[in-house]
């Protein structure tokens, strides 16, 4: 794979991670419902302010344009609204750690659509870093015991396997309009209008209750995160899906790190420890594989 796909795969999880972490900040301040809203729009309006500079010159294509607005009605948009969900009936640690299965789907994808190659060395780095960051994000057997029916884990599945589904998507509509910016210009106007909609059909005032603090800081997750799914883009329309997405999907291995540097949350756990030692096996595997 192209450095430059590397390059933009690993940007897009360092700011994914940068993203978990400040929301830990934001959720102090504002729900995480109406926060999401916020976060969106300032994304939002802030790729509409650098459209006319990153799109001079581009002619729409009907087909791509209608592909990348398709994904945003399921990226981010359906993610976030099934992953509150999900944490809210189920908390965070087995919503997280099902939200990890998102590679598998995404690669399963790419092979069936995309006609990607898949080696032994892809299956080995691929296996590898989801079990490595499903461990990060587990609490150990000492945990909560269950207090949620069984269908509720259709919640998670279903958002790991849209978030999955859709960078196979956006690849094939790159095939056509070569632009990320596009892509995430599209997807992302039309996840604001979705997310907005839900949190005032949730609560017509929230926007009364908003304080400063509260919208900087969801403002800058937004910021964040439009940046970390630009990346990504960028990555999928340098690079196969089957080691951009494993890539990515390696952000809690980051996000590990800038808790323990920025939140102070102590000393590294030895399920932290093993789960940072598979991810990092995992992408060097998938560095060392021939793709």
């Amino acid at each position: 794979m192209p450095a430059i796909a590397w390059l933009a795969a690993a940007g897009s999880a360092f700011c994914f991670a940068l993203a978990l972490i400040l929301t830990q900040f934001a959720l102090r301040h504002l729900a995480a419902m109406f926060g999401a809203a916020i976060s969106m729009a300032a994304s939002t309006t802030a790729f509409w302010i650098l459209a006319p500079t990153l799109l001079s010159g581009d002619t729409w294509v009907p087909d791509s344009t209608l592909i990348f607005a398709v994904v945003g009605i399921l990226f981010p948009a359906a993610v976030t609204l099934l992953t509150f969900e999900s944490n809210k009936r189920m908390g965070p640690t087995v919503a997280g750690s099902l939200g990890n299965l998102a590679p598998l789907f995404a690669i399963l994808a790419a092979v069936a659509i995309l006609d990607e190659r898949l080696s032994w060395w892809h299956v080995a780095g691929v296996t590898t870093i989801v079990v490595g960051v499903t461990v990060l994000s587990s609490q150990g057997r000492h945990g909560a015991p269950r207090s949620w029916p069984v269908w509720l884990i259709v919640l998670p599945l279903l958002a790991a396997a849209i978030r999955g589904a859709v960078q196979p998507a956006v690849k094939y509509g790159l095939a056509d309009w070569p632009n990320p910016f596009a892509a995430v210009l599209i997807g992302y106007t039309v996840s604001s209008v979705v997310v907005i909609a839900a949190a005032t059909m949730r609560d017509h005032r929230w926007i009364q209750r908003v304080s400063r603090r509260g919208f900087i800081w969801f403002s800058s997750v937004g910021l964040c995160n439009g940046l970390a799914v630009l990346l990504l883009y960028t990555a999928l329309s340098r690079g196969p899906v089957v080691l951009v997405s494993p890539t990515v999907a390696s952000y809690p291995l980051i996000t590990l790190v800038l808790s323990f540097a920025l939140l102070r949350t102590g000393r590294p756990t030895r399920r932290q420890g093993l789960g940072v030692a598979m991810t990092v096996i995992g992408v060097a595997i998938l560095l060392a594989s021939k793709g």
